[in-house]
């Protein structure tokens, strides 16, 4: 009896056609599901006489795995053929789609623009580790022991030393280690830039964050004078915010530099007459300069006696600002597109 329903029921899914899911659902019922006939006859197994169970065990495998390869088959099916009528017929007389085209973040057109400024006034390109030690970032840079940078609350400390044994391991403040590398390592004169990435333990708002761009800049040679210094930074001023810039020094202090001072330019938003974004003041500050200490240059390896030399840096973000009248530090960092594509072709 079983065996006549299994060559019966093998004929029929033979013969049996699918063209849609819902014919596939009642395939899927009535074969293969557990409540389907296949799973009946199976359960029909136990009334077959001993001697035969074995060979009509055989025949309901082959029905069952028929029954399974067709409707994996009618499945496959089904799924191409959804998949074609699912592509939309193209309409050849709509306008064709713009190639969009990214454009260069606003701190890399700017920091480029320095460095090509630079570039053009005999400065090289120099780069140095973001994590470094003390001593470059610190000590050699006539940092002294009790200097409040060297608190927790100023500097990320990836390491600190106790009672000596170490020495401490941190993310730089400043690109100046930069310059302590190439004071000790390259041979003089030294006329170099250093553009890069710095960290400072500082709370994120509109006008700070902890992750920022410096250039610096290093020149030391031979009768290095402050009016060098002073010309260098005048030259980058006009290239940069204009020919009709001006500068202003204004004295300062910074560990690593003896004489210092702050520069600031002639605001290039109301050319000098006061606004909001000079705080009515006609001037904007863009860097911190000095002449390079001696017990810096001492600390290098550098006689002093023999050869000066002057040190700037600037923060990029803060240029960028400026140029563009971005009022806000975290939209460099917030990757709003909306933002960003206001820069294309700048």
């Amino acid at each position: 009896m079983i065996t006549e329903r299994v060559k019966e029921l093998i004929s029929e899914i033979e013969q049996v056609t699918i063209t849609s899911k819902e014919q596939l659902e009642a395939f899927r019922l009535k074969y293969i599901s557990k409540k389907g006939v296949v799973t009946e006859l199976f359960e029909g197994l136990k009334n077959v006489p001993q001697e035969d169970r074995r060979t009509v065990g055989q025949e309901l495998n082959t029905l069952k795995n028929l029954a399974q390869n067709r409707f994996q088959e009618f499945s496959a099916i089904l799924e191409n053929t959804l998949e074609e009528n699912s592509v939309t017929a193209q309409d050849l007389t709509l306008p064709v789609v713009p190639n969009l085209q990214g454009s260069l973040h606003p701190l890399t057109i700017v920091r480029r623009r320095i460095i090509e400024i630079f570039e053009r006034m005999g400065f090289n390109v120099s780069y140095g580790p973001e994590i470094e030690k003390d001593w470059y970032n610190f000590s050699a840079l006539n940092f002294a022991d009790n200097h409040p940078a060297r608190e927790m609350q100023d500097t990320f400390f990836i390491s600190k030393s106790e009672n000596d044994v170490k020495e401490d391991v941190l993310l730089r403040t400043h690109t100046s280690n930069v310059q302590v590398r190439l004071m000790e390592r390259q041979k003089l004169p030294i006329r170099s830039i250093m553009p890069g990435r710095v960290f400072r333990n500082e709370a994120i708002s509109a006008r700070a964050h902890c992750v920022f761009h410096q250039v610096e800049g290093l020149y030391v040679d031979k009768n290095v004078s402050f009016k060098d210094l002073k010309d260098t930074l005048y030259h980058f001023a006009k290239e940069m915010f204009g020919k009709d810039s001006k500068i202003r020094l204004r004295p300062s202090y910074f560990p690593f530099t003896e004489p210092s001072a702050e520069i600031d330019v002639t605001c290039f938003i109301c050319k000098g007459v006061g606004c909001n974004v000079c705080k009515h003041s006609g001037w904007v500050e863009i860097a911190g300069s000095g002449m390079v200490d001696p017990n810096v240059l001492e600390n290098c390896g550098i006689n002093s006696e023999e050869y000066t030399g002057f040190a700037f840096g600037m923060g990029i973000e803060r240029i960028t600002m400026l140029r563009y009248g971005i009022n806000d530090l975290r939209l460099f960092t917030e990757n709003d597109v909306r933002f960003l594509r206001q820069f294309e072709g700048a």
